[in-house]
C-alpha cells in the first residue's frame, strides 16, 4: 500500500496520541495569526461574496480547526467593522486518507455552532466545512478556486522540539531516488562509515526537499486564484551550515531503531530501506525555490524560535518518547508491520536516549526554528488566462 496512505498522527486522546502531544505546533499557529489576518485584510478589500479557505495537513487533534478558526474570525471582524454581511465561507480540511477524520468531524459542529451565536444578526456567516482526504503533492481542488491556503508544520510532518513534533519534511513525496537507488541507508551505526557517507544522505534529502516544495507550489499556482494567499508554516534551520544540527535528532532516532534491531524488536533488513526526513531548509534555499517556481511573491518570511517561552523542564525523556512516537508510530508499523510490544519498547528506547542532559543541551543550543511564509499568487496576464480561470475580483454585495 502507499505509505502516503497510510501515514497519519496517532489518532484519539490517549497518551500517545497526537491530541496529547501538539504542544508545539499549537504554539507555532498562534505565532502564523498576524500573518493570517494580514492576508485576510486585503483579501477582504474587494468585499467578496464568497470565500474557500483551506488547511492543508490539518491532523486530527485540537489544532485541526486553529488555523481556518483564525482566518473566519479576521473575516468576520472585517465585515463588521465595515457593516457589510459576511461572505459566504467555504472551509476545506486536507490531510492524508487515513487520518482519523472522525476527530476533526466532531470538532466541526461546535465550530460552526460558535459563529451562529457570537455574531451580530446582520452578520451571521453562512460556514460550509468540508473534509478532502489526499496527498497535498496531487491535485486537491479545483482551478483558481482558492482564495487562502494555509499550511502548518505539514511539509516536515515529523520534526520536533527536541522533539518539537513538527512541518514539510516527512511527508516527503517519496524517499530519496539517490538513496534508494544505491541501497544507501538513512544512517549507518558505525560511525566512521556514518560520517563518511552523511554529506550524500544529508544532500539526496535536500534535492528531494526541493523537488517536493517545487511540485507543491506548483500544484498550489493550479489551485489559487491570482491574488489569492497562501500562509504556511515549515520547519528548518537558522544555520546555513550543511552539518547543521537540526538534524541530529533523526540521527538520534536512526539509533534508537539500530538498537531495537540489535536486539531482534524490529527487522535489520527492513532497517537498511526505512528513511524519516533528515533535512530542514534555510530561507534562502525556500526563497530560491519559490523565485525559480514563479508562480508566488513572497509578501513576508518570518523566523520563530520553536522554544520561545519554554524550558527545558517544560519536556522531559517520558514526555519526548510520546511525542516521538505519536509522531512517528503509523510510519513505524507501516515498515516493519504492527507490534504494540515494539512500539512500548521503542518508547522506553527513546527515554534512554532522551536523557535531561541531552534535552538540555539540545535546548541551549539547537538550531532549528520556525519559518512563517506569507505568499501572494501571482496576477496573470490576461492573454494567457484559460477561459476557467477566476480571479480576486467579485460583485459587492447588495446591502439594500
Amino acid at each position: 500500500m502507499d505509505p502516503r496512505q497510510t501515514i497519519r498522527m496517532n489518532p484519539g486522546e490517549g497518551e500517545t496520541s497526537y491530541a496529547r502531544n501538539s504542544t508545539f505546533q499549537s504554539a507555532e499557529q498562534g505565532r502564523m495569526k498576524p500573518l493570517i489576518e494580514e492576508a485576510i485584510t486585503e483579501l477582504c478589500a474587494s468585499l467578496p461574496c464568497s470565500m474557500v479557505i483551506a488547511d492543508l495537513g490539518c491532523s486530527c487533534g485540537p489544532t485541526a480547526l486553529s488555523l481556518v478558526s483564525v482566518a473566519v474570525d479576521a473575516i468576520c471582524r472585517q465585515y463588521i467593522e465595515l457593516e457589510q454581511p459576511m461572505p459566504e465561507l467555504s472551509l476545506l480540511l486536507n490531510d492524508l486518507p487515513s487520518n482519523d477524520f472522525n476527530a476533526v468531524v466532531n470538532h466541526m459542529v461546535a465550530f460552526r455552532q460558535r459563529y451562529g451565536a457570537n455574531v451580530v444578526e446582520y452578520c451571521a456567516p453562512i460556514v460550509l466545512i468540508s473534509v478532502v482526504p489526499g496527498s497535498f503533492y496531487e491535485r486537491l481542488f479545483t482551478t483558481a478556486s482558492m482564495h487562502l491556503v494555509l499550511s502548518s508544520t505539514g511539509f516536515h510532518r515529523y520534526e520536533f522540539y527536541t522533539i518539537q513534533p513538527h512541518m514539510l519534511c516527512l511527508l516527503y513525496s517519496e524517499a530519496p531516488e539517490e538513496l534508494v537507488k544505491n541501497g544507501i541507508p538513512m544512517y549507518y551505526a558505525d560511525q566512521q562509515m556514518w560520517q563518511k557517507m552523511r554529506p550524500i544522505v544529508l544532500s539526496a534529502y535536500a534535492q528531494q526537499f526541493r523537488k517536493d516544495f517545487m511540485l507543491f507550489l506548483e500544484t498550489r499556482a493550479q489551485e489559487t486564484a491570482p491574488g489569492g494567499r497562501m500562509v504556511l508554516s515549515l520547519t528548518g534551520t537558522g544555520s546555513h551550515d550543511p552539518d547543521k544540527k537540526s538534524t541530529r535528532i533523526w540521527e538520534r532516532v536512526g539509533r534508537m531503531l539500530d538498537n531495537m534491531a540489535s536486539r531482534d524488536v524490529i527487522d535489520k533488513e527492513r532497517l537498511k530501506n526505512f528513511y524519516i526526513p533528515l533535512h530542514a531548509p534555510y530561507e534562502n534555499e525556500l526563497k530560491d525555490i519559490i523565485e525559480e517556481q514563479g508562480s508566488f511573491s513572497i509578501c513576508k518570511i518570518e523566523e520563530h524560535n520553536p522554544t520561545a517561552g519554554s524550558t527545558s523542564d517544560l519536556i522531559n525523556p517520558k514526555m519526548a518518547a510520546y511525542i516521538l512516537r505519536a509522531g512517528l508510530e503509523s510510519i513505524i508499523v507501516e515498515h516493519f508491520g504492527p507490534s504494540e510490544e515494539a512500539m512500548d519498547d521503542f518508547v522506553r528506547t527513546a527515554e534512554q536516549h532522551m536523557s535531561p542532559a541531552y534535552i538540555q543541551k539540545k535546548h541551549e543550543s539547537d538550531d532549528t526554528v520556525f519559518f512563517a511564509l506569507s505568499l501572494a499568487r501571482k496576477k496573470i496576464n490576461p492573454s494567457s488566462v484559460p477561459f476557467h480561470t477566476c480571479s480576486l475580483s467579485f460583485e459587492q454585495p447588495n446591502t439594500t
